[in-house]
């Protein structure tokens, strides 16, 4: 079975594609926290607070905020829901794109060559989150999901660098 097409309760296949999911679910999890870890921290750098977020935001750093906040209620539905590779994967895609969209206020106010590496870091890391969570089996490819693994360990070792993660 390739994990797209769906098993049959009760059967060895169903057992398989459960304990699948599961363990995927431990690979999106792991990195949507890491990014969110990320966005946070670079937010906290970047002197962007929770009360900035706007509903229809107008600034970089209110889509910044507001990209951390959904994060936040994103990762803490992934955990109150069963496993699902396709909704875990986007809720890592979120996490990333809110991480790569306060790299960019950040890196606005740093116009140091650490600033601009992290930046480059977290957008190649928000990229390869959505390539991970989309395509014919969104969140089950493990080649897209062992690339956006290595983008997000990237991106945190440049925002380390930068000075963005203490």
């Amino acid at each position: 079975m390739s994990g797209v097409e769906e098993a049959v309760p009760g059967t060895a296949a169903s057992a398989a594609s459960v304990a699948s999911a599961a363990a995927l679910r431990r690979v999106h999890a792991d990195r949507a926290r890491s990014a969110y870890d990320r966005a946070a921290a670079t937010c906290r750098q970047a002197g962007i607070t929770e009360d900035a977020a706007q509903p229809v935001p107008t600034s970089p750093v209110g889509r910044a905020a507001g990209a951390l906040r959904l994060s936040a209620g994103s990762i803490e539905a992934l955990a109150a829901s069963a496993p699902d590779p396709a909704a875990d994967a986007r809720c890592a895609r979120n996490a990333a794109a809110a991480a790569a969209l306060a790299a960019q206020v950040a890196a606005a106010q740093d116009a140091g060559e650490g600033a601009a590496s992290a930046l480059r870091a977290a957008l190649a890391a928000s990229r390869a989150a959505a390539d991970a969570a989309g395509g014919r089996a969104p969140g089950r490819d493990a080649a897209l999901n062992a690339t956006a693994d290595e983008a997000e360990r990237r991106a945190v070792t440049a925002a380390h660098t930068a000075g963005w993660i203490a």
